[in-house]
């Protein structure tokens, strides 16, 4: 079948990761159908010329926002935009369905409202993925999966070189996610003890945790990869030969390149949040508190997988 498909999803890093299984879903029912997505460029170029989209455009446009009201007067050229995609699928919050009027306002005739909003009785690519059922596509397997482009995987071989190597992501969106920084240093430590390349990787809200660990880790003894196009990171993490993170968008990333990722979780739920690749190891507190995580539990896990690497 061709035709266009729009997939609208706005969201953080993991938020869309999560989304890709539906994508896939999609791309593999309709090969031969254009589909776009409209969200954050710097993030939904992770799948723009990548296996999943052809095109995409900003979820930020300024016009956009009469679409959230449903007394405004419609951007004539978004109206043409929308109305010219055989099926839409949007994961925009919309509990008052002003979006989703305004958009039938517009001439969009096949519209498939997915629930941003997560529950607890499902891994999360499984729930946004069920709005899909509506055209008789079901998800049987939950990993999301990422295809960097030669050129990225070009820029990340620039960065790393041959050697393997070790990436930490010490950070994520939200503080109680996040294991103490004084143990990120022990681990790094043990792990440099032991001659391994490290690469610690900064996103969007990380700045504070990067810079105290740039000052009390030796100096030029450890690589710092900061805010770097997502689709290089993916590529860069697909190289490493193990990823220790949060739950966070980066480890998302990581997981869906396929590298052996090590996770540490709290006070959110694994079955839900976590990435469902088989290459995925959780520790997870009993607690809900990442301070009830010990480094030793942590250190013991990351020797094991580096052993049988």
């Amino acid at each position: 079948m061709a035709g266009r498909f729009l997939v609208i999803r706005g969201g953080a890093i993991g938020d869309f990761v999560l989304t890709l299984p539906a994508m896939a879903l999609l791309r593999e029912a309709f090969p031969e159908t254009h589909l776009e997505l409209l969200g954050y460029r710097h993030i939904v170029e992770l799948a723009v010329g990548r296996r999943y989209a052809n095109a995409s455009r900003s979820i930020e446009y300024g016009p956009l926002a009469g679409f959230f009201n449903p007394k405004s007067e419609l951007d004539a050229e978004l109206s043409e935009y929308f109305a010219s995609f055989d099926q839409i699928i949007s994961y925009l919050f919309d509990p008052d369905d002003f979006f989703t009027g305004n958009l039938r306002r517009a001439g969009v005739r096949n519209l498939i409202q997915g629930n941003p909003k997560i529950g607890d009785h499902a891994p999360a690519a499984a729930q946004l993925a069920a709005p899909l059922e509506q055209l008789a596509l079901y998800l049987d397997d939950p990993a999301a999966h990422l295809f960097p482009s030669a050129e990225d995987h070009a820029l990340a071989e620039a960065l790393t070189g041959q050697q393997a190597f070790v990436a930490l992501h010490p950070g994520s969106g939200g503080k109680r996610k996040n294991w103490p920084l004084d143990r990120w240093i022990d681990l790094a430590g043990h792990l440099l003890s032991q001659k391994q390349k490290l690469f610690v990787i900064g996103g969007e809200s990380d700045s504070a945790r990067i810079a105290e660990l740039r000052s009390r880790l030796p100096r030029g003894a450890v690589n710092f990869a900061e805010h770097l196009p997502l689709p290089v990171l993916a590529a860069l993490l697909s190289r490493c030969a193990l990823f220790i993170g949060h739950d966070s968008g980066i480890s998302h990333i990581a997981a869906a390149t396929d590298a052996a990722c090590l996770l540490l979780f709290g006070p959110t739920d694994p079955a839900v949040w976590a990435p469902a690749n088989p290459g995925v190891q959780i520790v997870s507190s009993p607690s809900g508190l990442m301070n009830d995580i010990t480094l030793d539990s942590v250190r013991a896990m990351t020797d094991s997988v580096l052993r049988n690497a």
